[in-house]
Formats: structure tokens, C-alpha cells, sequence
């Protein structure tokens, strides 16, 4: 960034006793080494040495200003923390947590010469968006660096950083970003310094906040009085959750990462805050999770009706119907945050991705897939809410009907599945038995008497689709559901049989697909993968889903596997393997998509809905269940 407005000292060094600072030398940390922050429109993700890696301004879709954690430090990075000598990279916090039940993150630094600790967190926002740092001396007086690179654009575009009074100001195109502090700053190498000492009771604040660059400035920060109403915000907002049973810490902590990645102003939930994390460490299987994804966001309103917060899950309600408009023959599998219907993909060169895996990808291709699970997901979400109380929309049950008009016509066509396979088209067992539930919660819905319909009609389609999932996707040799028509592989969506009620969980043929999952699809360690990538079928096909590499133990797989377990009695068996799932989170309770087996650590997009929402149903189950110890 530009620093000739900026005053400086006159080339001289940064330091303290011969301790040359040089923060540009940070890399990415581990995926699990990083803590959430957000203020329910975007988010930023904080590593443990105290550097900002990732924040898009003013949304979660929007164009990274920090982008190092797919590159380098030359793509935008935010760092705060003690000072440390140029041969040495940034010490990591010495520890780590959350103010109670919060998304305040608090960070705390034993140093040689004292203790400090940095509070970061972002207040729900009712203006400028604001990232608010907060640097509080402990003990000792402790020498602190601060060095702020922004890059717009995804870190292709370097502003231009110029004082505006006390304020300074970085500028490019239709982006403004605003610093705040008391602290004397300075320019050196396109980056923003500030060196500092506390001693105990110091409080000094940073603050950056987004604004057009065409409008005035923003206001001025409290960021004092913002942490006092942020705390008291998710004090007020976790007061409403209804769960009360043993593995509440992790259902809490969940909860808040699920609200975090609610989208305030349309009630959008995305999938997770990031792109291209990948599921493969330094292959290509990366992709844009911040979208909102139908089947996810109907899940997360399942986990939210279930406890207590139906708001959000009215939210949702109303941003499904302005999504899916009176179009519901051209429904998506996924939307823009505000229901934008165009996410094309795009590959960002010039970023050498996470770790090396390439490509980076923004937007999504598989936005026009045919995936006819999500009509079940859907449905069934939109059932959960009637049963719940939700209150009445006669338009929710007029999509609905139509949703099935629809289903009634193509149910039987091969689609690309709930993983989004990127090879040809299958008779998706999963999608099947899916389909059978949309036509099943209709016919529940039309036996209510909350709206007329077909119901003989369908009550024959939901008999004819239920004959052809049993005759079709089923292995009788060795009794188990197949991943599709004819196939001989298995697939985790199976666990979810017993769960939507397609068949009782003392089926043999639901106790047979469990136990040939654990036999096939298990790792060592009793995770779930997704389905074999590689095939053994005499199809022809060397990879199911049509792309090169492997991937972890799928987070929510390994869930639904401790759910069914559950189900069919095992229920010590499942407390098990949950708690080995709890363990994975890192120490601040977050998971990403996957587990990755091989290097012992996390991968893929995080933190992840889609592994935050079925820990919080598996706790549930298995309290109900008590099957937990003491």
C-alpha cells in the first residue's frame, strides 16, 4: 500500500534492544489453528500468532481485503501481537478462548517481559462493518507490533493509503477501509506499522471499518462501548437456547458458529466464511463455500427449530420463498447470501492457494446441478416448521405442492447427487429416498387439512418411489443399500435412511448398510469417508466424482454414523465415537468440512455448517438417549 501521506520515521529499523521487528515473514497456519469472528453479514478468520489471515468487506461473498491465507503476506494480512526478532517468525498466543458464551475471542501472550492478552470480535452491525482489536497490558511492560497490509480485490490490488486528519484511510475503487487508533502509525514497505509498549491496566484499540469510497468517512469507533454491546448481544441471543443436557458446551459453541454464519439482513445462511481450504492438501478439490446452499441451510433451520431460536428459522422460511420466487420448476441447489441466482466460477490466478493447492476458486459451478435430494431437504424443513409452530404462510405450502408437481415429473431422472459430483449423471440412491420424503411430508402436510392436494395421487407416487429405492439401490448379497442403481459401492448419504424414516432403524437391511459402512467406508479411527473416490465398479470410471485425489473423513458422515448407531441400539458404541468427534474440534470448538486421517489435523472449508449442524443433532439424540457418562 501507498505510505507517502503517511508520516515515518527516516529509514531506521523497528526495534527494541537489537529486537528487529519484521512481521511480513507469517504464514498460514493450520486450518484448526484459526478462531472465527464475525458480526452476522462477514467474517474473519484470527490465527493463533494474532494475524487477521482472511476478512471480506462489506460481506461474507465479497472480495477479500486480507487474503493470506490462500497466498502469501503480500495478499493482505492484519497482525497483532508482542514484538519478536526479524530471524524469528510471530509467536503464537500462549493461550485462547472465548468470552463465555460469546464470539469475543480473547488471546493472551506470556512474554519474557510481561503478559498481554489482544481482544478481537466485530459488533453486530448497524453501520460501517468494524473489525475492533483491543490490546490490554497483564503484567510486565510488553513491546507490541502491529502491521497492517490490506490488498483489495482478493490481494491483487494494492490501495492507495493516505491520512485523513487523525485517520488513516486505504482506498481502491468502490472500497474504503478506516483505521482508528490512539496509537502513532507509520508506512514502510506498503505495510502500516505501529510499535507500542503496554504496561498492566493499559487499554489501547484498533479498529478498521468498511465504507464506500464515494460516501463520507464513517464514524468514529467506541470500541469500548461496542465490546460492552457485543457481549451483551450473545449473552441475550445464547439465553434462548432450550438445550440443557451434558454436551451443552459444544451445542452452544456450535449454535453461535451457526448464527455467525447467518447472513443478518436476509436471514441466508453460507455454507462456511471461506474459499478454497482445501479437502485435499495441495490438489484441486477446492471450492467457494459462501453461498447458501438449500440442504444446508434447511438442516441448520432443523438444529435451530429444535433449540429454541425461531427467528432465525422464520428468517430462513422467508428467504427460501424470495429465493425460489415463482420458479420453483428452475430450483437451485444453492443462492447468493441475498438469493442471487448467477455464481459462476472463477479461478484466481495469482494466488498460489492454501498450502499450494490449486486452483482458487470464487463463485460456484455446481449452482446448476440437478440434485433432487434438496426437494426432500426442503420439504422436510418447511415440515419441521408447521410441526413447530411456525407461524402460518400459506405461500410455504403453495411451493411446497408445486415443488412436488415437479418432483412428480422428474424424480426418476439421474442427477449429480447431494456431493455435487462433477461426473456423469447416476441414479443417486440418496436423491431417491429424498424424493420419497418430499412426497411424504406432502401427503402428511395434505392429511393435516392446512391445504388441498392430490393425495391418493401421491400417496401411490410415495408407495412407487419407495418399491424402486428397495429393488433398484439395494444389494441383497450383501445387504446393503448401494450409492446408486446398480452399483456396488456404498456412500455415507445411506446413513440418513433410517433417519428421514424410509425405513425403521430395526430393518435388517438399515442394520446391514450401517455395518458395511463401517466396514468399508471407516477409517482407522472410526471416521466416515463420503464414498470410495477411486472405483471399483466395471462402469469404467477411475473416480466417482469425476475428479482427481482423495479427501478426508467427512465430518457430518462420521455423525450421522454415531446417530444411527443410536437408532439401532449401539448406543454406547455412538456416545463413543462422538465424543472421539468432539475431540477433533480445535481448542476453540470449531470444525471444518473434513478430518484428514493421514496428517492427524483438519481440511476443507471452515469453520463448516455442515459439521457444526448434525453435532448439535447427535447430542441431542444421544442425551435423549442418556448415553453419557456420570
Amino acid at each position: 500500500m501507498s505510505s507517502s501521506n503517511i508520516p515515518r520515521p527516516q529509514d531506521r529499523p523497528s526495534c527494541w534492544g537489537g529486537a528487529v521487528i519484521r512481521l511480513e515473514s507469517h504464514v498460514a497456519g493450520r486450518i484448526e489453528d484459526y478462531a472465527l469472528i464475525g458480526d452476522m453479514q462477514t467474517a474473519a478468520l484470527v490465527c493463533r500468532d494474532g494475524t487477521v489471515d482472511w476478512l471480506c468487506l462489506p460481506r461474507f461473498d465479497s472480495p477479500a481485503v486480507f487474503a493470506g491465507l490462500l497466498g502469501t503476506e503480500q495478499h493482505g494480512f492484519w497482525r497483532l501481537g508482542p514484538a519478536h526478532r526479524g530471524s524469528e517468525g510471530p509467536p503464537a498466543a500462549t493461550r485462547r478462548r472465548y468470552r463465555g458464551d460469546s464470539l469475543v475471542l480473547e488471546s493472551e501472550w506470556d512474554t519474557p517481559r510481561g503478559t498481554v492478552r489482544v481482544i478481537d470480535f466485530m459488533p453486530p452491525r448497524d453501520g460501517a462493518p468494524q473489525v475492533i482489536r483491543i490490546v490490554e497490558g497483564v503484567s510486565g511492560r510488553v513491546p507490541m507490533s502491529s502491521a497492517l497490509r490490506m490488498r483489495f480485490a482478493y490481494g491483487q490490488v494494492v490501495p492507495w493509503v493516505h491520512k485523513v486528519g487523525d485517520r488513516v484511510v486505504a482506498v481502491a475503487g468502490p472500497d474504503s477501509v478506516w483505521l482508528d487508533t490512539e496509537v502513532d502509525t507509520y508506512g514502510k514497505d506498503l505495510t502500516t506499522y505501529s510499535e507500542f509498549t503496554v504496561a498492566p491496566g493499559d487499554r489501547m484499540a484498533f479498529t478498521i471499518s468498511w465504507e464506500p469510497s464515494h460516501k463520507p468517512q464513517p464514524s468514529l469507533p467506541d470500541p469500548e462501548g461496542s465490546l460492552t454491546a457485543t457481549e451483551d448481544f450473545w449473552r441475550a441471543w445464547v439465553a434462548q437456547c432450550t438445550y440443557t443436557g451434558p454436551y451443552r458446551e459444544a451445542v452452544v459453541r456450535s449454535l453461535i458458529t451457526l448464527k455467525a454464519l447467518t447472513y443478518g439482513p436476509t436471514g441466508g445462511i453460507v455454507a462456511a466464511p471461506t474459499t478454497s481450504l482445501p479437502e485435499d492438501i495441495g490438489g484441486v478439490r477446492n471450492w467457494d463455500y459462501r453461498f447458501t446452499w438449500l440442504r444446508d441451510a434447511a438442516i441448520t433451520l432443523s438444529s435451530l427449530l429444535r433449540t429454541g431460536y425461531r427467528e432465525e428459522a422464520q428468517a430462513w422460511r422467508e428467504w427460501l420463498l424470495r429465493a425460489v420466487a415463482g420458479d420453483p420448476e428452475n430450483l437451485q441447489i444453492m443462492y447468493g447470501i441475498a438469493g442471487e441466482r448467477e455464481l459462476g466460477e472463477n479461478e484466481l490466478h495469482w494466488l498460489p492457494g492454501y498450502e499450494g493447492s490449486t486452483p482458487v476458486r470464487i463463485g460456484n459451478g455446481a449452482a446448476h446441478q440437478l440434485q433432487l435430494d434438496v426437494y426432500g431437504e426442503v420439504t422436510e424443513a418447511l415440515h419441521l416448521g408447521h410441526m413447530t409452530g411456525l407461524a402460518r404462510n400459506d405461500y410455504a405450502s403453495l411451493l411446497q405442492l408445486k415443488l412436488i408437481r415437479y418432483l412428480e415429473k422428474h424424480w426418476n431422472e439421474p442427477d449429480e447427487g447431494i456431493w455435487e459430483v462433477r461426473g456423469p449423471r447416476r441414479h443417486f440412491v440418496h436423491s431417491k429416498v429424498m424424493a420419497w420424503v418430499a412426497v411424504d411430508r406432502t401427503v402428511k402436510l395434505i392429511e393435516s387439512g392446512e391445504v388441498d392436494g392430490p393425495l391418493d395421487r401421491l400417496k401411490d407416487l410415495r408407495d412407487e418411489i419407495h418399491y424402486d429405492v428397495c429393488e433398484k439401490g439395494y444389494d441383497r448379497e450383501r445387504n446393503t443399500f448401494t450409492q446408486s442403481y446398480g452399483s456396488r459401492e456404498l456412500d455415507a448419504s445411506l446413513l440418513l435412511i433410517p433417519q428421514m424414516g424410509f425405513l425403521p432403524p430395526d430393518d435388517k437391511r438399515v442394520i446391514g448398510t450401517i455395518e458395511a459402512i463401517q466396514r468399508e467406508l471407516s477409517t482407522e479411527d472410526g471416521f466416515v469417508l463420503r464414498y470410495p473416490t477411486s472405483s471399483t465398479d466395471t462402469s469404467g470410471d477411475d473416480n466417482l466424482d469425476g475428479l482427481p485425489g482423495d479427501e478426508g473423513a467427512f465430518l457430518a458422515c462420521s455423525f450421522w454414523l454415531a446417530d444411527d448407531l443410536a437408532m439401532i441400539g449401539r448406543v454406547e458404541e455412538a456416545r463413543r465415537l462422538f465424543e472421539k468427534l468432539l475431540a477433533l474440534r480445535n481448542d476453540l470448538g470449531l470444525l471444518a468440512e473434513e478430518w484428514d486421517p493421514r496428517r492427524q489435523r483438519q481440511v476443507g472449508n471452515f469453520p463448516q455448517a455442515f459439521s457444526h449442524v448434525p453435532l448439535i443433532d447427535t447430542a441431542l439424540r444421544l442425551t435423549a438417549a442418556g448415553a453419557f457418562r456420570g
